[in-house]
C-alpha cells in the first residue's frame, strides 16, 4: 500500500484530503475520559496541515442508529483535536449535507475540519453495497485524496473505510502504517519466547485468536472474566463469576491442544472474589477476599487475579522476547481490582521484550492506571482490528488501501 510519505513527497498544497480517523473515544457525561485515539492521529493531521492540505477529518463514535443523536456527537472530539493541534478546527454539524459542504468549501490551505459522526448516516454501516456506495460517493465529493488512518475501524466493511478509498487516490496514514508494521512482527519471523497475555470479559471474543496462537505462541497467560470459563473447563467451581457455559467444550479442546502443541497455558492460581460487583462510579471500598482458583465459593464472583497469580504471570513474562497483551486481568476501573492489570503492565515494562499492548481496554488501562505509555514498545489503537489481524483475517480497510 502507498503511504502518506509518498503523498507528501508528491505535494498536497491546496488539496482537500479526507482523513478517516478513529475518534471513537470513551465518554462520560459528555466529556472525553481518554483521548489516546485522538492523539494517535495527530502525526498524520499535523503533517498534512503543515504541507498545506485542507484536512477533512472523519470518524464514527459509538453506535447511533443511522440518525443524528447528540449523545454521539463528535463535537467534543473536534474541540480536543483543536486543543492538541494548537489551532482552530472547524466543525460541520452534518456528514455530507450543507454544513459539511460549506465547512469544507471554507477551508484554506493548512486548515483542519471535522465532520459529524459518520454513523449518523445509515449508509455508513449498511450491508447493502448500493446504499453504502451512494454514501461513499457523497463523501468522495468533499475531497481530492483519501488517507486511511483509523486503524480501530479497518476490520469493518463500512462506506468510509472500504468503499471510499476506491473512489479517490488513497494512502495509508502514519498510524495505520505503524500498526501494520508492528503486527507483522507478531506474525512473521517472531522473536522468541513469544508470550501472549489475554484478558477481558468474554472468552468468545478471543476464541479465534487463541486458535491461531496455539500454533504460534510459546506461552499463553489467561486472565480477566474469560479466565473463569477456562477454570470451569478444568472442573473447578467458579461461583457466580462471569462464565460462558456454552464455550466450555471449545475451551477444553484448546487446553488439550495447548498441551499437545507444547504451548504453555497458564491460568490463575488465586483470585479476588466478592459477593457483589463493585460500584464503579463511587469506587466505594469493595473489601474483596483472596481465594485459591479451585476454591471459589458458590456465592462469590471472581473480579481480579490474586497476588500469587500476579507473581506467576510476571515470572512468565520476564524471559520473553516478544509480548502481546490484550484485555485487562480484572475490573481495573475499581482500585480494589486493579492490581492484576497493574502487575501485567509493570511486567511488560520490566521485560526486555518487544511489547505490544493490543488496544481497547488494555490501552485505556495503561493510561488510566498512570503508566508512561511511551515506555511500551507499541500501544495499538484497535483492539478488535488487532485481534482479527492476528487471526489471519483479511481486514476490509487494509485491503481497500492496497493497489
Amino acid at each position: 500500500m502507498k503511504t502518506i510519505d509518498e503523498l507528501l513527497a508528491a505535494g498536497v498544497d491546496g488539496q482537500r484530503v479526507f482523513v478517516r480517523a478513529d475518534l471513537n473515544v470513551p465518554m462520560a457525561d459528555g466529556r472525553i475520559t481518554d483521548d489516546g485515539r485522538i492523539r494517535a492521529v495527530l502525526p498524520t493531521v499535523e503533517a498534512l496541515a503543515e504541507a498545506g492540505a485542507k484536512v477533512i477529518v472523519a470518524s464514527h463514535l459509538g453506535r447511533p442508529k443511522g440518525a443524528p443523536d447528540p449523545a454521539f456527537s463528535l463535537r467534543p472530539a473536534s474541540e480536543r483535536l483543536g486543543e492538541l493541534l494548537g489551532a482552530p478546527v472547524a466543525f460541520a454539524q452534518d456528514t455530507v449535507g450543507p454544513a459539511a459542504q460549506e465547512t469544507v468549501a471554507g477551508l484554506r490551505s493548512g486548515q483542519v475540519a471535522v465532520i459529524e459522526n459518520l454513523r449518523f448516516n445509515g449508509g455508513e454501516t449498511s450491508k447493502d453495497d448500493a446504499e453504502r456506495g451512494a454514501f461513499a460517493d457523497r463523501l468522495a465529493a468533499l475531497a481530492d485524496v483519501y488517507v486511511g488512518d483509523g486503524f480501530g475501524a479497518v476490520h469493518r466493511k463500512h462506506a468510509s473505510v472500504y468503499d471510499l478509498p476506491a473512489r479517490l487516490p488513497h494512502y495509508a496514514g502514519h498510524l495505520i502504517a505503524t500498526e501494520v508494521g508492528v503486527l507483522r512482527k507478531l506474525t512473521e519471523d517472531v522473536s522468541r519466547p513469544y508470550v501472549v497475555a489475554l484478558g477481558g470479559a468474554k472468552v468468545s471474543d478471543k476464541l479465534a485468536v487463541i486458535d491461531q496462537l496455539l500454533g504460534k505462541a510459546d506461552r499463553l497467560l489467561i486472565g480477566g472474566g474469560m479466565a473463569y470459563t477456562f477454570l470451569k473447563a478444568k472442573g473447578y467451581e467458579v461461583g457466580i463469576s462471569l462464565l460462558q457455559e456454552d464455550q466450555v467444550p471449545a475451551v477444553k479442546e484448546y487446553i488439550e491442544r495447548a498441551e499437545k502443541n507444547g504451548v504453555e497455558l497458564v491460568l490463575p492460581v488465586d483470585v479476588l472474589v466478592s459477593t457483589e460487583f463493585p460500584d464503579l462510579k463511587t469506587k466505594a471500598p469493595a473489601n474483596p477476599t483472596t481465594v485459591a482458583a479451585d476454591a471459589i465459593p458458590a456465592d462469590q464472583e471472581g473480579l481480579d487475579i490474586g497476588p500469587e497469580t500476579r507473581k506467576l504471570y510476571a515470572s512468565k513474562l520476564a524471559d520473553a522476547a516478544t509480548v502481546f497483551w490484550n484485555g485487562p486481568m480484572g475490573v481495573f476501573e475499581h482500585p480494589d481490582y486493579a492490581e492484576g492489570t497493574k502487575a501485567v503492565a509493570q511486567a511488560l515494562l520490566d521485560s526486555p521484550a518487544f511489547t505490544v499492548v493490543g488496544g481497547g481496554d488494555s490501552a485505556a488501562a495503561v493510561r488510566i492506571l498512570g503508566f508512561d505509555e511511551t515506555a511500551f514498545g507499541h500501544i495499538s489503537t484497535g483492539g478488535g482490528a488487532s485481534l482479527e489481524y492476528l487471526e489471519g483475517k483479511t481486514l476490509p480497510g487494509l485491503a481497500a488501501l492496497e493497489d
